[in-house]
């Protein structure tokens, strides 16, 4: 997986040179590629481009603080010093789940009281249940529109060939 960071001012550099109409290929991901971000959601998440497409997609739907929670878990849960977890756990908490938290994610209450109850003694899963919930909530709202949004159609337009496709019109020119 990508850094959320990382990946989001990089594809606002993307999106303003897609949107500026650079002729640079670079920057843009394949058509093969965008076709691929459809066929799941995890596809979409693991692709640099696409991880970054859509987190410009929440940003501009004003739900970013979901993907920005989900990643900081599998950072959180990837923490490999045990002795870091508990301000780790705090940070965390304090953003995106506590009742002042300035990045508030949408979560039932059942899962919020959970997630508080966890924190007494944080472990590597403390926020499972939470990343869960914005997880699914990402994979069956966010993405479908994602997917119809005028932003995902406009890539695919403006994607770069793909190399096989590319390889193929040769290919027939010298038979």
């Amino acid at each position: 997986m990508y850094d959320y960071c990382d990946s989001f001012f990089c594809f606002v550099f993307i999106k303003f040179q897609v949107q500026s109409n650079c002729t640079s290929s670079i920057f843009r991901p394949t058509l093969e590629e965008c076709h691929r971000w459809k066929e799941s959601f995890e596809k979409l998440l693991s692709s640099k481009y696409g991880l970054c497409a859509f987190t410009t997609f929440l940003v501009s739907e004003f739900s970013e603080e979901n993907i920005a929670f989900y990643f900081a878990c599998e950072d959180y849960r990837n923490t490999k010093c045990p002795a870091k977890l508990p301000a780790k756990a705090q940070k965390i908490y304090d953003e995106f789940i506590g009742s002042e938290a300035p990045r508030e994610i949408n979560i039932d209450h059942e899962t919020r009281d959970i997630t508080k109850a966890n924190m007494l003694t944080p472990s590597s899963s403390c926020f499972d249940l939470a990343q869960h919930r914005i997880y699914m909530l990402m994979a069956k709202d966010c993405y479908p529109r994602f997917l119809r949004s005028p932003a995902y159609r406009d890539l695919v337009c403006q994607a770069k060939p793909s190399t096989k496709a590319n390889k193929h019109p040769q290919q027939e020119k010298k038979v």
